[in-house]
């Protein structure tokens, strides 16, 4: 995928924050972009509105309809797939397997016979679980503790397995943020409204990643000149605890930093509780063990294969990446 050579791109999942991010990054390259995603949220829904009138060719459908994933691939030259079941509740597990390990599969398949050139994989640090203690990098023990993870897992596996019938490339996205992002906005809200507090000591490690540098490790890793089969992890500039971001928010918010620190475990113990509570009724409680993950799990990632490999060098501090968050949502009138 080099400079100036206009590719003929799909995005699986490009009506989704990182997705939407992706396409329009490659229409103002002058690729011919393709988007295959679903209307499920109103920004998914904005994100389509805004990429078709970008110039992208919008189809919608799931991972699960293979013959129209079949379509949808001909013709292209590089695939992003970043498609997958993550936030979904109160659906049959099932569901994780069929968008994350046989969709992918399918992809697979439909790229090896339509000659696709190049095909990046979106993957998550997901797959890690529970960080170990210290610095990570792609040989690190996997150990998800979750489905989501167990089956992003799977889905890599897939598409290693393939690397001899297509060029392939297997990204772990870490935390992503940035304009677009939907995600921290209740983070930033708290803060905002100096509501927030930490659960824990708040030294747990987050590897943030801005949106625009994941975008850039994208297209590196789009290139087809580079080995096939590889797996690279991509993060940020600079680790921060919870405390240090928490902080670095406040002060491009102008708000003083929150101050108030609460013991974890009560609250382990009842999002806990209210998961069990709340099952029955299908509805999603407002407190559960993976909200909580934002104070428990650390991950500090070494970069040097992405540096050495892909030449990936992240550009944006956390401070900058937060003010252009922050403006975003201020221009949205969502703070």
């Amino acid at each position: 995928m080099g400079k100036g050579e206009e590719m003929k791109v799909l995005i699986t999942g490009g009506t989704g924050f990182i997705g939407s991010q992706l396409a329009l990054r490659c229409l103002e390259r002058g690729d011919a972009v393709r988007v295959f995603g679903q209307l499920n949220t109103p920004a998914e829904t904005e994100n389509a509105r805004m990429i078709e009138e970008k110039g992208a060719d919008l189809i919608l459908g799931s991972m699960t309809d293979l013959e129209k994933l079949d379509e949808t691939v001909q013709g292209m030259d590089i695939v992003f797939h970043l498609a997958a079941a993550q936030h979904e509740v109160n659906v049959p597990d099932q569901v994780f397997w069929d968008v994350n390990v046989r969709g992918t599969q399918a992809i697979l398949d439909a790229s090896v016979r339509a000659g696709v050139r190049r095909f990046v994989h979106g993957s998550t640090i997901g797959v890690y679980g529970s960080a170990l203690s210290g610095m990570m990098n792609e040989n690190s023990p996997l150990k998800p503790d979750n489905l989501y993870g167990k089956t992003k897992l799977a889905g890599e596996q897939a598409v290693i397995a393939a690397k001899d019938q297509l060029s392939v490339a297997v990204i772990r996205i870490s935390e992503t943020y940035g304009p677009g992002d939907r995600r921290l906005l209740k983070l930033f809200k708290g803060i905002k409204k100096r509501m927030f507090f930490i659960a824990g000591s708040g030294d747990n490690i987050h590897h943030l990643i801005y949106i625009q540098d994941l975008i850039d490790g994208f297209l590196l890793a789009a290139d087809e000149s580079k080995k096939t089969g590889e797996i690279f992890v991509l993060a940020g500039r600079e680790p921060l605890t919870t405390t240090e971001m928490v902080h670095t928010i406040a002060d491009v918010l102008g708000q003083p930093p929150p101050k108030l620190k609460l013991p974890l475990f009560p609250f382990l113990i009842m999002a806990t509780v209210m998961e069990k509570a709340f099952k029955p009724f299908g509805i999603q409680p407002p407190l559960h063990r993976r909200r909580m993950d934002f104070f428990i799990k650390s991950f500090l990632f070494s970069q040097i294969k992405a540096a050495e490999q892909l030449d990936f060098n992240p550009k944006f501090s956390f401070h900058q990446g937060v003010s252009e968050t922050a403006d975003w949502y201020k221009q949205r009138q969502l703070l």
